[in-house]
């Protein structure tokens, strides 16, 4: 049975959209694209693990609508996020004849909403496209915003664009088919908004989070309110010229180690790096005296609480050489004409961008937290 408890509006005039959130919506899909698009044909491009949970329900939701689609599957994990899987992807939907008023459906996480949105912006000069996240790291964040992209052998998400949805359905029912560690790491993303400017949200996480992991009620008013800060910074600020660059607090420390890792997802997740960082950004703001310490040990007493990593040498493996995690951050899109950018904080919720950080002081750091 539908059941929409939340709706978050992005507000971006003529593209203006809803973030849609409840339990067992996925089965509207067909409904919801008929309302949108009555006319229009479909491709969905999700993964063989995805595939093999959802991808029956919303096949299913499309053929009673009476929608023609097509399906591609992608392999699961960063890998498809790659040149490879660009290709494998818009040559699926060159395939199945679909024009530039059809509908690229991304069924999946991060990976695969990346992925098919960039492959929606740039096919036939841009398709439409509706975001159906599975994962609660995909829908409190990737999925909302706009931001699609590949990862390289330079780092992660430097190729893409920004292509906003037409939708984004955020069934938190699927939720419940997350592998425990999955769903930690979609936590951090939600315990990331409370520490950019919500102290009050992050409070709230601290007295609620199991709620939210039994799959409560609590479950869907944090997904909402992690989406109404997002829409909130994206409506504000949608192409990251200023202050949108506060979402990625955590990321410039949690890409490198992600990279350093070849997005092995045995060693490391991102949401798993995401939450490293975020102790590292708390750390390291303390020790330019920017931040009492006192903020970062409850900022990781809690992601301990959840069952997070929360330094460096809690990733299996080698520990990585200073001069790599190095070369990754100097390829971060914070980076400016070489001057390094970071998201730093004064306190609990009291996040910054801070321009033209001294590298030497940032290599200093991380060699005392690699020993």
């Amino acid at each position: 049975m539908n059941s929409v408890s939340h709706t978050v509006r992005v507000e971006l005039g003529d593209r203006s959209y809803d973030i849609l959130i409840g339990r067992s919506i996925l089965p509207g899909l067909g409904g919801y694209f008929k309302d949108l698009f009555p006319t229009s044909r479909a491709i969905i491009i999700t993964d063989s693990n995805v595939a093999r949970l959802h991808l029956d329900t919303a096949e299913t939701s499309l053929a009673e609508a009476g929608i023609e689609y097509h399906v591609v599957v992608m392999e699961p994990g960063e890998k498809s996020k790659s040149y490879k899987g660009l290709m494998k992807a818009c040559d699926a939907v060159l395939d199945s004849k679909l024009e530039r008023g059809d509908i690229v459906i991304a069924l999946g996480g991060g990976v695969i909403g990346d992925l098919a949105g960039f492959v929606a912006g740039i096919i036939r000069r841009g398709m439409r496209f509706i975001q159906v996240p599975t994962t609660l790291l995909s829908q409190v964040d990737s999925s909302v915003g706009g931001k699609t992209g590949i990862n390289t052998g330079h780092g992660k998400n430097l190729v893409g664009l920004f292509n906003q949805p037409h939708l984004v359905l955020a069934d938190t029912a699927v939720l419940d088919t997350l592998t425990p560690r999955d769903f930690k790491a979609g936590y951090a993303e939600v315990a990331k908004y409370g520490l950019i400017n919500q102290p009050d949200f992050f409070e709230w996480l601290e007295a609620h989070w199991q709620g939210i992991f039994e799959g409560g009620p609590e479950r869907e008013e944090a997904i909402a309110r992690s989406c109404q800060a997002k829409a909130d910074v994206v409506a504000a600020d949608e192409k990251e010229a200023n202050q949108r660059a506060l979402l990625n607090l955590g990321h410039t420390f949690g890409h490198a180690l992600e990279g350093m890792a070849e997005y092995d997802a045995a060693r490391i997740v991102h949401g798993e790096g995401v939450a490293i960082g975020m102790v590292l950004a708390h750390e390291f703001s303390a020790r330019l005296g920017l931040c009492d310490p006192a903020v970062t040990e409850r900022v990781v007493a809690h992601l301990q609480a959840v069952g997070l990593p929360t330094h460096i040498k809690d990733i299996p493996g080698q520990l990585p050489k200073v001069d790599l995690l190095m070369d990754y951050i100097a390829q971060d899109k914070k980076v400016s004409r070489g001057s390094l950018n970071f998201i730093l904080t004064r306190g609990l919720g009291q996040s910054f961008v801070e321009k033209g950080v001294e590298p030497a002081a940032v290599r200093t750091f991380l060699e005392e937290k690699l020993i």
